[in-house]
């Protein structure tokens, strides 16, 4: 992550001289005959004669203007290219059919794994009829709504954030999130009378945990904007702080931890279930963290227990006995067991050795075993061991081969939940007894497919440096490998994140249209553990983007299909990777769909929290880091007078996360060298959409519509409408109350 002043001090304004360029792409569908309205034009997107000397390198940035989504002429700007995508979409025979299908897809009823507190289960429920899932509590055979965001603003565009139950189940703390961004306030509701607390600023960050007397909470705190807290450094200004319920809001709360200062790095804190031990972990990046403790009422300061030296840690406490899971020496990780005693890391001793066939996911302590959820060949396996370590693990029969949630339940009660789910079987979660190993469903997902027409594969290739690469892919039996089908591949590979074989609704107008779906397990992500993540991180990025035109060209080589009908899609880290591949391989593909991503790696750690990232990436302000950064940087990388595929970039216009402004540049270039590409911006909407099922209808429909138009594909035909729920009338937050 570079600081925006070290950056400036390495940097020179060679030019800085306006001209203006207004060549237009070529619309990418041909609109319909009789269609009355005007169709909208492209904005002029004019180039500035920018250029920096960075470590040496003359880089241009013609496109900087566009940074700045506070001045006019920007707005206009988006707002034009927004209206012009959409009215093309609109135009695209079968985009009609396609909305309606999707409609009937994901307006199902769905439900989450349930928290169990104080004899009640808090779980959030998918109803048919509705937006936004609903926050429910059942007691016995009654069900209760708890929160509802259906009804938190006329536009519905408020979010429910994370949410925890106190333990006694009397209290639920949630995050209230405008736009569904990242930016929060915490609230309280009092589960019987349905009153809210006053907000509590700064959750932005937060995940609250309640004191066993269920007296309060400690949670994560960021001051607001200010000129001295800027967007790029507020992480580094994360606080640790301790909310009583009694208080009318935060502006009491303790400090329980400083901040650190250092916008690379960013704090989380958990209490153990005992309310004994409050842990800190000081995260530098995704690879690396140290962890604190602080025994409560005995402890004036915290204990390092260990600092990370490449290396992570998951602690978890039970009697005094405390069960850390890392990758330390274990690229597939292990876990040790230490006394409160002696938590020195010379003391801990072995408990799970490391499985070199399987990557240890994630550590509960529940019903009074180990539980660990493994990832095999990247799906999941769940395993249970004792706390002792003796004896031989035993395994959870799971439905199939596909994804196995984290486990939900208590150190000290054989009840636990978690949901399963596999590429062509919905959601269902299952209620799990630790003592015997038997599942009964507690909840199940109806979806309209026929699941039985599908088959999944799973196959491997070599990337260009020879390591082999996984990836699923899913196409009806009767398919015929011949080159001729159009093909949907997704990829990450980034921040330890596992891209695992669940379900999604939103594959199948896909599928039924005849395509293959395709997702590879590439370098940077979690699917193989510590070594396949620092393979794809850092100086190492070009192993991800070389795994992905792998899977590509096996694709290809296979015939799966050809390149003119082979679409990328991918979102955040993800649209850096098809931003990449799409300058490094355009011949490659047939269409790109990029999504609310990072492409200017030259800028990034200027803008939003990009500075959390530079672990992961490299700092432009190092000359090494910068050398690998600005040799793929996607924005840096568009030619004049190249051919690329068509692209399609989603966008959301108050992404606190991951700033708009490398979609809007990346367009513009692409624009102004005659290149097909949309850029469709949803309103109101954060990092990850608009959390309402109807915008991301729309917005699947479009992508669809455009990916079959541009493919050639032929689109389904038109079922019957089926109408969408209908906005509720506006409805105040219940009343302030701390009773």
């Amino acid at each position: 992550m570079t600081r925006p002043l070290a950056l400036a001090l390495l940097t020179v304004i060679v030019a800085c001289t306006a001209a203006t360029e207004t060549t237009k792409p070529t619309p990418t569908v041909t609109p319909d005959a009789g269609v009355a309205k005007a169709a909208p034009v492209l904005p002029q997107s004019r180039k500035e004669a920018i250029a920096e000397a960075i470590h040496g390198q003359q880089v241009s940035d013609p496109f900087r203007w566009l940074e700045n989504d506070k001045a006019q002429e920007v707005k206009d700007w988006m707002k034009a290219e927004d209206e012009y995508s959409r009215y093309l979409f609109r135009r695209i025979v079968g985009r009609k059919a396609l909305d309606d299908r999707l409609s009937k897809l994901l307006y199902v009823e769905s439900a989450s794994p349930p928290v169990k507190r104080g004899g009640r289960l808090f779980y959030l429920k998918q109803l048919a009829d509705k937006e936004k899932a609903i926050l429910f509590m059942r007691e016995g055979e009654g069900e209760k709504v708890v929160l509802d965001p259906n009804k938190w603003s006329r536009d519905q565009s408020v979010a429910l954030g994370t949410w925890v139950p106190s333990w006694d189940g009397k209290y639920v703390v949630f995050q209230y999130k405008p736009n569904n961004s990242d930016e929060a306030v915490l609230r309280v509701v009092i589960v019987e009378s349905g009153g809210w607390t006053k907000p509590i600023e700064g959750g932005k960050y937060a995940t609250p945990s309640w004191t066993p007397d269920n007296a309060g909470f400690y949670y994560e705190w960021v001051p607001p904007l200010s000129p001295e807290v800027t967007v790029a450094d507020r992480p580094g200004f994360t606080e640790i702080r301790f909310h009583k319920l009694a208080d009318p809001d935060g502006s009491k709360d303790e400090v329980v931890h400083p901040k650190l200062g250092d916008p690379t790095t960013f704090l989380n804190q958990r209490l153990t279930v005992d309310g004994k031990y409050l842990l800190v972990y000081r995260n530098h990046g995704w690879a690396e963290n140290d962890v604190y403790v602080k025994k409560l009422g005995k402890d004036k300061d915290f204990k390092l227990m260990v600092q990370g030296k490449n290396a992570t840690y998951q602690v978890d406490e039970l009697n005094d006995q405390f069960y850390i899971l890392t990758d330390e020496g274990a690229p597939r990780r292990r876990v040790f067991k230490t006394p409160a005693s002696k938590l020195e890391r010379k003391a801990w001793k072995p408990l799970v050795a490391e499985d070199k066939e399987a990557t240890a996911e994630n550590m509960e302590i529940v019903g009074g075993e180990l539980a660990l959820n493994y990832l095999v060949k990247a799906h999941s396996e769940l395993r249970f061991m004792n706390l002792d370590g003796k004896g031989k693990p035993r395994a959870v029969a799971l439905p199939g081969t596909g994804v196995a949630s984290a486990l939900v339940g208590l150190p000290t009660e054989d009840e636990a939940y978690f949901s399963f789910s596999s590429l062509t079987s919905p959601k269902e979660v299952l209620k799990l007894s630790v003592k015997t190993l038997q599942t009964e469903s507690w909840s199940r997902t109806s979806v309209p497919i026929d699941a039985a027409a599908y088959e999944v594969e799973q196959v491997s290739f070599p990337s260009k440096d020879g390591t082999p690469i996984s990836m699923f892919l899913v196409h009806k039996k009767d398919f015929k490998k011949d080159g001729a089908s159009p093909a949907f591949l997704w990829g990450y590979g980034g921040f330890n994140l596992p891209v695992l074989p669940r379900f999604s609704a939103i594959d199948w107008p896909w599928l039924e249209a005849g395509g293959v779906y395709a997702m590879a397990q590439l370098r940077g992500g979690g699917e193989y553990g510590k070594a396949w993540h620092d393979a794809g991180r850092g100086r190492n990025k070009q192993n991800v983007f070389d795994d992905f035109i792998a899977a590509a060209e096996y694709l290809v080589k296979e015939k799966y299909t050809q390149p003119s009908k082979l679409a990328i899609v991918g979102g955040s880290n993800g649209g850096l990777l098809v931003g990449a591949v799409m300058t490094q391989r355009p011949e490659l593909f047939g269409a790109v769909v990029c999504r609310v991503p990072l492409l200017d790696m030259v800028r990034y750690t200027q803008f939003g929290s990009g500075k959390t990232w530079i672990h992961e990436y490299g700092d432009p302000a190092n000359p090494d880091d910068f050398k690998v950064l600005y040799g793929y940087s996607p924005y840096h990388h568009l030619e004049a007078g190249k051919k690329y595929p068509p692209l399609l970039m989603l966008s959301a216009d108050t992404d606190d996360r991951v700033d708009p402004m490398h979609a809007r540049k990346f367009v513009a270039a692409a624009q102004s060298n005659g290149q097909t590409a949309l850029l469709r911006i949803e309103a109101n909407a954060g990092h990850g959409g608009a959390d309402l099922l109807k915008k991301t209808v729309d917005m699947q429909a479009d992508m669809y519509a455009w990916l079959f138009h541009t493919l050639g594909m032929q689109p389904p035909a038109s079922p019957p409408a089926s109408p969408k729920p209908a906005a509720p009338a506006p409805a105040a937050p219940p009343a302030t109350s701390t009773k």
